[in-house]
């Protein structure tokens, strides 16, 4: 991240909103040099973008000029700050393995999968429409997630892990994974490939079934 986009971003997240003006103040204050309305405005430009920030609301000035946009941090700009969650899943994971045995640990695994699924609440639909719901869910939760067609059924790609630091450690999270596509998709996949392993993606293989046929 850019030093200075940086800096807005922890702004934003000490102060909650800001205005152009509010956040050059606290920029010139922390730089010690100069910055102008203009080139913070070329930032903010960048982030809203990036989908960092938002314009939550506008202030509407007395005098000529142009009207204040208020920003505000979007939940994906929380990635740009420190946080111990990786620390804390590690831990928990490992305490998990010896405190409980390995049946115990597949009931665990397989409820928070269940739970999760339960949560997307996916619709009863036809599977073409069925994987765009889970795309979408999918990539809500950070997996970056597309899908496509193969002569023998469909193919699930994620292309990012948002543990994989916790993944490359412990497969339990990867078992996780596994049965959230089978419960999101409503029946099992094979697993193709897996980011944990080096590959670019996590990939997971989805049959047809006799009633269905591809176009």
């Amino acid at each position: 991240m850019q030093k200075t986009r940086q800096q807005i971003l922890d702004f934003l997240n000490q102060h909650g909103k800001a205005t152009v003006q509010e956040i050059t103040e606290a920029l010139n204050e922390v730089r010690g040099e100069a910055i102008t309305p203009v080139t913070v405005r070329h930032h903010l430009n960048w982030l809203q973008s990036g989908s960092l920030i938002r314009t939550v609301e506008m202030l509407h000035q007395t005098r000529p000029g142009r009207p204040q946009y208020v920003y505000e941090l979007t939940a994906d700009a929380q990635q740009h700050f420190a946080n111990n969650y990786e620390t804390v899943l590690e831990a928990l994971l490992h305490q998990v393995r010896q405190q409980m045995s390995p049946n115990a640990v597949n009931v665990i695994v397989e409820g928070m999968a269940n739970h999760m699924a339960g949560v997307a609440s996916i619709p009863n639909v036809p599977i073409r429409q069925r994987l765009d719901f889970v795309v979408q869910y999918l990539s809500e939760q950070g997996y970056k997630a597309h899908w496509e067609p193969i002569p023998s059924g469909y193919i699930l790609h994620t292309s990012n892990c948002p543990y994989h630091q916790v993944a490359q450690q412990d497969d339990m999270l990867c078992q996780m994974d596994m049965r959230l596509v089978s419960a999101l998709i409503g029946r099992v996949p094979r697993r193709l490939t897996r980011i944990s392993a080096g590959d670019n993606t996590c990939s997971y293989e989805i049959p047809l079934i006799e009633t269905e046929q591809l176009p």
